[in-house]
């Protein structure tokens, strides 16, 4: 098998079809192999009848479907159809069919075609999205760049090939909070990047929000930087030198027989320090939630149905 497609699917029962034929009226004429590992993450539509419908029309070994039992997010689906995906590559691709297949033939045969890569990744390079998320975007990528080991690829997505050893290495990680650009950044490899143009989307609406992206932007900066926790540390000995400096000039001032109420700038400094306590107090809940949570050790996703032919 030549490639394997992860392809999660959350609400997706008029998009599954028409990706499959478009895979396949791109990747047939170029006689390259292919499965397409697809996972119904918790949908609450007809996708799982769609994907029924497409697993009983499929050949042996080149459709494999798997259903949550409930939705646990894009993360566990990327995962679990990397764990069932065979191919000598994988491609992630999401269900919508913004991500045009010929993209991914071309990612394909720049990978094939030099034996020192191991990824290709996609990138938007005109995104087509208001100028307020344009420049969230563009801010999360200056500071998780500032603040992280390990350098992220400004606005490359999940939709890249790479082969078997990367796919190993990425599920070599154990952890329970993913955020796949992280992953993708931390376990390195040599990489190339090439822009595409995204697609409207054939049916249904778009799963992310501006809340959603904002967990997900702090998912990243959390889980791959503990810039921070340092920042609350430095940040709470400057307030600590600048309480202890207003308080000497307010002493004399008090000595010099200087009118002026201290009531004030006492209160206000009291509700400042206070302020910033809290705001590194959910900085450290941060990073113990997700301590705790790792602790328990449940699994990341669980799997209701798998259907394969062999």
């Amino acid at each position: 098998m030549d490639i394997s497609f992860v392809i999660p699917c959350y609400n997706e029962e008029g998009n599954v079809r028409l990706l499959s034929e478009e895979i396949g009226r791109v990747f047939v004429p170029e006689s390259i192999s292919y499965e397409l590992v697809l996972v119904n993450d918790g949908s609450k539509d007809g996708t799982k009848a769609e994907l029924k419908k497409l697993f009983d029309e499929s050949e042996p070994g080149t459709v494999k479907a798997v259903h949550f039992s409930r939705n646990f997010g894009k993360e566990a689906a990327i995962l679990c159809g990397l764990r069932h995906a065979s191919g000598e590559t994988v491609c992630i691709i999401d269900a919508d069919l913004q991500q045009p297949p010929e993209v991914a033939l071309e990612m394909y045969l720049k990978l094939v075609s030099d034996p020192d890569l191991d990824v290709v990744a996609a990138y938007q390079k005109n995104r087509k999205e208001s100028g307020l998320l344009k420049a969230c975007k563009r801010m999360f990528y200056k500071i998780i760049n500032g603040m992280s080991d390990v350098e992220f690829q400004a606005h490359a997505s999940d939709f890249r090939i790479f082969r078997k050893n990367v796919k190993d290495a990425i599920l070599s990680l154990p952890e329970y909070f993913r955020f796949s650009k992280g992953i993708f950044a931390f376990v390195g490899f040599e990489s190339a990047f090439i822009p595409y143009v995204v697609r409207e989307r054939r049916s249904g609406v778009s799963k992310w929000s501006f809340t959603k992206l904002f967990r997900y932007a702090v998912e990243g900066i959390v889980g791959y930087s503990t810039e921070p926790l340092r920042f609350a540390t430095f940040t709470g000995a400057f307030l600590s030198i600048a309480s202890i400096l207003f308080l000497i000039v307010l002493l004399v001032l008090s000595i010099a027989k200087v009118p002026c109420s201290a009531v004030l700038p006492v209160i206000g400094v009291i509700v400042l320090i206070g302020g910033v306590q809290m705001i590194f107090l959910g900085i450290i809940g941060e990073y113990l939630m997700r301590t705790y949570l790792q602790g328990k050790n449940r699994p990341i996703y669980i799997e209701k149905e798998v259907w394969e032919k062999k």
